[in-house]
């Protein structure tokens, strides 16, 4: 593909996160300045950096059963009522990661001729770290580009995109034909390989100073604080690198790709088991990581080289006020974008751990939101709740008389009877009067996930309560990740030890939770899709007046079975013949 290369000022020391990069400026300048100008090649690898998927929420769930959106023209929204075509399709990822892998291709090329630094081992170690990075990057970039775009062609191959390892200029063959989802994998593994040979775990850790210093010859540590120093905090790290591939081998093993990805639920628990061992597995569960996001003391002292224990991977911390402008109810200001719905509600358990459908005796269908799991109150904001930073009661109920009540007004109440509350800082204030921001930052990728993805594939490979090798087990993790939420407390979780042997109802269980911890991240889209779940149960509310409570059908779900897997671009098989389409596409 033809480029024009948009270049970004990339200090030569730099700080955590997004905040590493400044503005890009167009640059006119040749490929050759940056030879000896390692600001300039530096700009080159921070254009792929900038186009990372998980550096925002996407609110997929709006084209799941978790949620639906009030704003008619939410894209999510329009693909779940049967408009997702393959040149309509918010999830595409197509345009963006092949572009990051572009720049990539461009930068390792020419890594090698920059003139990094004067001192000649520190140039060696720029030159090695930088190139680490971008294999790093490029492996990540395959991992989403599989998520979206790999699926089983007409003649029933599993396919995933062309692997681009060059960099493509004007006279490139752009013609080139997608290669198998195996083939895609190695590719990932490889590059994840010469990643993880020049990166070190974490920028500044101490044990990894030394190894560095032994690796480049005794080089003081002066010199490798300069290159692998925690200033770099926020870029490609080998535990990145090593989520990534517990990321795409989870993908691989799951039920919509294992019969051709050549990857088994062992190896999925084997690769995240390779992460969550250097927090020391169950015990480095971060106590308070399920509200990581109002976590006001964590966030407020947070330095740019820092992330909480929660946070495997994050994004930039900033003041801002638009996730609670698009999502606080009305009465506070907000338009009240993401409705959660009911059949989210029903997947939290009750406090004893007991399901709501359960025989425990513990639901009442007059009181639903009573002796719940702790997660629902925190994450969804369901009549009567409080929120704001008045702690305002807010009612959504259908006889409600503010704005907050359902169908109240088009666009700006909710459509189910609930709000979201999960991500957003309810010590904000949109008053127009009294205006207040707070910080925020995004978990690129949180330590949770990475424990639920060992439960999952250990659990599959393995069963519940065997280690598989390791010290914990996927029944293990539940009964951590549980406990650390308030359930089951007074009962030592009686529902999760009464299936503690049942492989078949611990992974119901498994992907529940995964629901609930992952739910407004970006995650159920996916999962659904993955697990060949139910794509087309329609999403409920709740419809309350008086003291009756009445479930209600709110969007239908208009999903074929070839949906499963995402379209390539229509317009790219359109101009090369040699990208053929996934099946029903």
């Amino acid at each position: 593909m033809k480029k024009i290369i948009t270049i970004c000022a990339f200090a030569a020391c730099l700080t955590g996160c997004d905040d590493l990069f400044e503005p890009a400026i167009e640059n006119n300048l040749g490929l050759e300045y940056m030879y000896e100008n390692s600001q300039y090649a530096e700009g080159i690898l921070a254009n792929a950096y900038t186009r990372i998927p998980c550096a925002g929420y996407s609110f997929n769930d709006v084209a799941t059963d978790d949620a639906v959106s009030n704003d008619a023209e939410n894209s999510w929204r329009k693909i779940a009522s049967g408009m997702w075509t393959a040149n309509n399709n918010p999830a595409d990822r197509w345009t963006s990661c092949r572009s990051a892998i572009q720049y990539i291709n461009l930068f390792l090329a020419n890594a090698d001729k920059v003139k990094w630094a004067k001192d000649e081992v520190v140039a060696q170690m720029f030159c090695d770290r930088e190139k680490a990075e971008a294999y790093g990057l490029r492996a990540m970039y395959m991992y989403y580009l599989l998520e979206a775009h790999a699926g089983y062609t007409e003649d029933g191959v599993l396919m995933g995109v062309p692997i681009l390892t060059e960099p493509e200029a004007a006279g490139s063959n752009f013609n080139v034909p997608r290669s198998t989802f195996v083939d895609c994998m190695k590719a990932l593994k490889e590059d994840a390989r010469l990643a993880l040979e020049g990166l070190p775990w974490e920028y500044g850790d101490a044990a990894e100073m030394q190894r560095l210093s032994a690796k480049y010859a005794g080089a003081d540590q002066s010199k490798v604080t300069r290159v692998f120093g925690a200033n770099f905090i926020g870029r490609m790290s080998g535990k990145v690198v090593e989520a990534f591939v517990a990321k795409a081998d989870l993908l691989a093993a799951s039920p919509a790709y294992s019969d051709q990805s050549g990857i088994d639920w062992k190896t999925a628990a084997a690769s995240a088991a390779k992460v969550l061992n250097h927090i020391g597995g169950v015990d480095g569960m971060d106590p308070t990581g399920w509200t990581w996001y109002c976590n006001a003391d964590d966030i407020e002292n947070l330095s740019p080289t820092e992330s909480p224990a929660e946070i495997l991977w994050r994004g930039e911390r900033a003041k801002s006020l638009s996730l609670e402008e698009d999502n606080f109810p009305p009465t506070l200001y907000g338009n009240g974008r993401i409705n959660p719905t009911q059949n989210l509600v029903d997947a939290f358990p009750m406090l004893n751990g007991y399901p709501v459908s359960h025989q425990s005796g513990e639901y009442d269908e007059n009181l639903p939101y009573a002796n719940r799991d702790p997660r629902l109150e925190a994450y969804i904001l369901y009549n009567g709740g409080k929120a704001g930073n008045t702690n305002k009661e807010i009612f959504t109920a259908a006889d409600g008389t503010t704005n907050d009540a359902l169908n109240k007004v088009v666009g700006r109440s909710t459509r189910t009877g609930y709000y979201l509350r999960k991500l957003l800082r309810q010590d904000i204030s949109l008053d127009p009067n009294a205006k207040a921001d707070q910080y925020h930052y995004t978990p690129r990728i949180r330590y949770t996930e990475i424990f639920l993805a060992y439960a999952e594939a250990a659990n599959q490979a393995y069963g519940p309560q065997n280690k598989g090798g390791n010290s914990y087990s996927a029944y293990d993790v539940m009964k951590k990740l549980r406990h650390r939420a308030g359930i089951g407390l007074d009962n030592g979780d009686a529902y999760l030890e009464s299936i503690k042997n049942d492989q078949a109802k611990m992974a119901e269980l498994i992907r529940n939770e995964r629901r609930i911890e992952l739910c407004f991240e970006g995650f159920r889209f996916w999962d659904l899709r993955r697990w060949k779940s139910n794509l087309t149960e329609a999403a409920k509310g709740m419809n309350i007046s008086g003291t009756r409570y009445t479930p209600m059908e709110v969007d239908k779900r208009s999903f074929s079975e070839y949906m499963y897997y995402g379209p390539i671009p229509y317009s790219e098989v359109l101009k090369y013949d040699e990208l053929k389409q996934n099946q029903g596409w």
